[in-house]
């Protein structure tokens, strides 16, 4: 993806196949490939570009991953960009009767991720073989599952994937494979209020959204060292910011 600019949200990066190479405006070059995660706070404001190699292009890939987008809190929304990556070998894995879970973010299942994040979050790739189970802790107030492969049975209800479940806070489930399976388990604190999204630009105020559209259409974010050559212009769009729900946010 050519470069495209962020404002007040964080984006964090997990692939299942394949290979990204990230530069950003902060000079960062990245690869990020299975198992290992990206993680750009975007704060007051960042562009990152995200391609295939010119070797993998040669050879081919095929690529599958989430990039999920998280608000940050009000109070750290327009602090300066950052970015962190962990290796695959630098997150905790935990085996156990049929369960193999990744820990991406924040605490489960007995280990806790090195990963830094501006709010209390959870974020675990989590495969079943057929037949298992896993429990599904209530250690943070908002959890959900979305489904990547297979199926899997909650409370006696079946989910193929791409499927997103939201647990009620507080509510102990079972989470038990039909087959082959796997999930992502996600969640954390409650956002501090609600945030508004526009194209690539998210914000707990409208107005904030409106003047990273000028900022942006007259050209002054910062460059991405590297990848200058190219970017994603502004959309021609008349719509307004919509409002939206829940600590984790999509495009």
């Amino acid at each position: 993806m050519r470069p495209h600019p962020h404002i007040n949200l964080a984006t964090l990066t997990y692939l299942f196949e394949g290979e990204i190479l990230h530069r950003d405006s902060l000079g960062t070059e990245q690869t990020i490939q299975p198992g290992a995660v990206n993680w750009m706070r975007a704060g007051r404001g960042i562009v990152h570009s995200e391609r295939t190699s010119e070797e993998r292009r040669r050879q081919g890939q095929r690529l599958f991953g989430i990039q999920t987008w998280m608000a940050l809190p009000a109070a750290h929304e327009e602090v300066d960009p950052a970015f962190l990556h962990h290796g695959a070998d630098a997150l905790p894995i935990v085996d156990d009767e049929g369960v193999r879970a990744r820990l991406i973010a924040g605490r489960a299942f007995g280990a806790t991720s090195p990963l830094t994040t501006a709010s209390e979050t959870l974020y675990a790739d989590v495969q079943l073989e057929a037949g298992a189970q896993v429990p599904i802790e209530v250690t943070y107030e908002e959890r959900a599952l979305y489904t990547v492969t297979g199926t899997i049975e909650v409370a006696g209800d079946a989910f193929e994937p791409g499927q997103l479940l939201v647990l009620r806070p507080g509510d102990a489930i079972t989470v038990a494979a039909r087959s082959g399976a796997r999930f992502m388990l996600f969640g954390g604190a409650p956002m501090d209020g609600p945030r508004y999204i526009w194209w690539n630009f998210v914000s707990s105020r409208p107005e904030r959204i409106k003047a990273a559209k000028e900022e942006w259409a007259r050209g002054r974010f910062d460059t991405v060292p590297g990848d200058e050559a190219e970017f994603i212009p502004l959309p021609d769009r008349q719509d307004d910011p919509q409002r939206a729900e829940g600590g984790v946010l999509y495009p």
